[in-house]
């Protein structure tokens, strides 16, 4: 019994006593599944040679009976193991872990072990290991499951990464940098937007853009395919600002044209002039009249202000129009 002893998460001749709940139990694991609480491995004091059933304290070899526990044994982490999976204690992690010591380097400010080739050449983000993946939301720092490091540092469980790429994601879940090589991927958006050709209604705005990859932004003409960086070409853009500025404006003859119908429709100077002595005559006798009904007057007076009231409402949509057209002048052409 004791050459094939264990659970199917590590092979080992003993049961380790659970501090919380003072039940045996093979390994963290199988203690974590059955209860609603997890085990605290280095708080293990006790354990039980699975040959001989015989309980002492945390060594590496039986008291009774002799055997080796496991061929790799941690007094720190209580860790048991059988089988060489190149385990080594990090006691910068506080934990162990596997692939070879010499593979490995300790960050400090990552606080986290990270491939010998990562080093000085990653980009360090403080505790980024005392997180929780955040595809399966399972923490980083403790799990058995391997973490790929993207190029923007933040870390996510390998399986959960190839899934998520599979799933058609490129970018980062947490930060939105893309997380793969997307030169390939830029270069056939550059081609559908040479060969989409946008309605005139949509045609020809300015719109600010944040690059997700370089972090710097631009003001570029707006597609309905993409917002392309100018700056590293990448479409793994956002937009920043909510107005649109639009790039052409009218021609002169078009204005003219547009001037030369309103002074048409307007009236000429002389009637001006006689309906404005009309109007006098009408409101001196409107004027006598609310004299008379105090309530009338009432009701004339809300009746002026709301018209004054709309009156303005007009004026300051036709300032706003102007002035969106004056800074399209100033701009003259496409950046």
């Amino acid at each position: 019994m004791a050459e094939t002893a264990g659970c199917q998460h590590y092979q080992r001749k003993c049961a380790l006593l659970a501090p919380c709940c003072d039940i045996f139990y093979t390994c963290r694991f199988c203690h974590d599944e059955k209860e609603n609480h997890s085990m605290i491995r280095n708080e293990v004091q006790k354990i039980k040679c699975l040959q001989c059933q015989h309980i002492q304290t945390v060594q590496s070899e039986c008291t009774e009976c002799g055997i080796a526990f496991a061929r790799y044994f941690c007094d720190k982490c209580r860790l048991y193991d059988e089988v060489d999976k190149g385990q080594f204690h990090c006691d910068g992690c506080g934990i162990c872990r596997v692939g070879g010591k010499d593979k490995f380097f300790h960050c400090s400010r990552c606080d986290m072990c990270l491939g010998i080739h990562l080093q000085n050449k990653h980009k360090c983000i403080e505790k980024v290991s005392r997180a929780n993946c955040p595809v399966c939301l399972e923490d980083l720092h403790s799990s058995r499951i391997a973490a790929h490091v993207p190029p923007c540092g933040h870390l996510i469980h390998s399986t959960c990464f190839e899934d998520y790429i599979k799933s058609g994601g490129f970018s980062c879940p947490l930060c939105n940098q893309s997380m793969l090589g997307m030169k390939s991927v830029w270069k056939m958006l550059d081609e559908e937007v040479r060969n989409t050709q946008m309605p005139s209604e949509y045609a020809n705005y300015m719109v600010q853009i944040l690059c997700r990859d370089c972090h710097k932004e631009s003001k570029i003409v707006f597609h309905v395919i993409g917002l392309k960086c100018q700056h590293c070409g990448s479409y793994n853009t956002c937009r920043t600002a909510e107005d649109e500025e639009r790039l052409e404006t009218p021609a002169p003859s078009q204005l003219q044209d547009e001037v030369a119908e309103q002074s048409e429709d307007s009236p000429s100077p002389s009637n001006e002039n006689d309906e404005g002595s009309d109007n006098e005559e009408d409101e001196e006798k409107e004027e006598s009249e609310r004299n008379d009904s105090p309530d009338d007057n009432v009701r004339d007076e809300q009746g002026n202000l709301a018209s004054q009231d709309n009156n303005s409402d007009i004026s300051e949509d036709n300032d706003s129009f102007q002035t969106a057209e004056g800074s399209n002048d100033k701009d003259g052409t496409p950046v």
